[in-house]
C-alpha cells in the first residue's frame, strides 16, 4: 500500500479486505505480478494517485469471482491482466482506439493494481493465459510488450529495416528488441552496461554501442547508414544522438523520458532529413490480443530479469530504480 508519495520506500505491507467486483468486473487471485517504472513514478506522485493506493500494472492469476453482468469470463479461468483500461462506451473506445478514451485508466496508476493478492478489473481487461507460458511469464509481458508493440507499429517497422533500441535493459526496450527481431528487423542496441549489450546480442541484437559515446556515429560507421527506426524512452540524455542516428526519412518513436522531460530539436536537421518524431503510449485491446498471440506462440520471448517473492518487493524496487535489470522483475504472489 501507498499512504504517501515519498518514493519507493513509501510502500508498506498491509492486510486489507479483498476487493469486490462490480457488475461488469472480475476478481483475480494473482499467481504473479511484475514491476514497471510506473510503480516508482506513482510512489513519487508522478502523477499523484488517490491515497491509499495499490500500485502494479502487470499480473496473471485465476478468476475467483465475477460480477452479475459478466458472461464472458468464468470463475476458475486462468487469465492475464490487460492494464490498459478504456471505458468501453466513448467514441474512441467504440473505434477501438483505447488510449484516446476520455476516461482512460492505467491499472496501478488510476485504479488499484496488482501488487496485491487480489485485483479487480473489467472483464474485458482479461485474456486467457496461453497454456505454455509459466505464471511468471504470463505476468511479465503485459505493459512493456504491449507498449513496445504499439510503438513499433506506429513507427511502421518492417522486414529488413534497421531498428536501434536506445537504453536496452528496461521492460519496454528489451521487449522492443525481441519484437523487432520477430518483425524481421536488424536490431542494434545501446547501453552504458557492457553486460547488458552482451545479453541483448544473445537475445538477437546484431550489435550494441555504449550510450555515453557518440553512438550515432558508431552505428553509421559499422553499417554505413543510419537506422530506419529508433525506439527511445530515455529522453534528453540520449535524444540528440538518437535523432542523429536516423537515416533519411527515419522515424523516432518515444514513450517516455526517464532522464528528464525537455529536449531540444534542430529544426532544419529535422526537415532536411525528412524525419518523423512519433509519440506513443500504452495500447488498445486488439494490440494486447495480438501481443498475447505473439508471446503465446513462442515467436516473441518474454524477457525476465529475475523472479522474487512478494515479500522481497523492497529489494526488487531498488534493483529497478538503480537500472540494474535487463527485462522484467517478477514477484510470485
Amino acid at each position: 500500500m501507498l499512504h504517501d508519495i515519498g518514493g519507493p520506500q513509501s510502500f508498506v505491507l498491509e492486510e486489507v479486505a479483498a476487493p469486490e467486483p462490480g457488475p461488469d468486473e472480475v476478481r483475480i487471485k494473482l499467481a504473479a505480478s511484475a514491476l514497471n517504472h510506473l510503480d516508482i513514478w506513482t510512489s513519487l506522485g508522478m502523477p499523484k494517485p488517490h491515497l491509499p493506493h495499490v500500485a502494479g500494472a502487470d499480473g496473471a492469476g485465476v478468476v475467483d469471482a465475477v460480477g452479475e453482468a459478466v458472461t464472458t469470463v468464468l470463475p476458475g479461468q486462468n487469465v492475464v491482466v490487460n492494464p490498459s483500461v478504456g471505458c468501453g462506451a466513448c467514441p474512441s473506445c467504440l473505434r477501438g482506439t483505447t488510449p484516446f478514451c476520455a476516461n482512460y485508466q492505467i491499472l496501478g496508476e488510476h485504479r488499484w493494481g496488482t501488487l496485491a493478492e487480489y485485483v479487480v478489473v473489467p472483464a474485458r481487461n482479461t485474456i486467457p493465459k496461453p497454456d505454455h507460458l509459466t505464471w511468471e511469464q504470463a505476468a511479465a509481458y503485459g505493459l512493456a510488450t504491449g507498449t513496445a508493440y504499439r510503438m513499433l507499429r506506429r513507427a511502421r517497422l518492417g522486414p529488413g529495416d534497421v531498428l536501434l533500441v536506445v537504453g536496452v535493459g528496461g521492460g519496454v526496450s528489451s521487449a522492443g528488441l525481441v519484437l523487432g527481431r520477430a518483425m524481421g528487423a536488424d536490431v542494434y542496441v545501446t547501453s552504458t552496461n557492457t553486460d547488458k549489450i552482451c545479453r541483448a546480442i544473445q537475445l538477437g541484437a546484431t550489435d550494441g554501442f555504449n550510450t555515453t559515446n557518440l553512438f550515432a556515429e558508431d552505428l553509421k560507421q559499422e553499417i554505413g547508414r543510419g537506422a530506419d527506426v529508433v525506439l527511445e524512452n530515455v529522453g534528453p540524455a540520449s535524444w540528440e544522438q538518437s535523432v542523429r542516428a536516423l537515416e533519411r526519412g527515419g522515424r523516432l518513436v518515444t514513450c517516455g523520458s526517464t532522464s528528464g522531460t525537455k529536449v531540444e530539436i534542430t529544426v532544419p536537421y529535422l526537415f532536411f532529413k525528412q524525419l518523423e518524431i512519433i509519440g506513443s503510449t500504452m495500447f488498445d485491446y486488439r494490440e494486447f490480443s495480438e501481443v498475447t498471440d505473439l508471446v503465446g506462440s513462442g515467436r516473441v520471448p518474454v524477457v525476465i530479469d529475475r523472479i522474487d517473492n512478494f515479500v522481497d518487493l523492497p529489494a526488487a524496487l531498488a534493483r529497478l530504480e538503480a537500472g540494474e535489470q535487463l527485462g522484467k522483475i517478477v514477484l510470485r504472489t
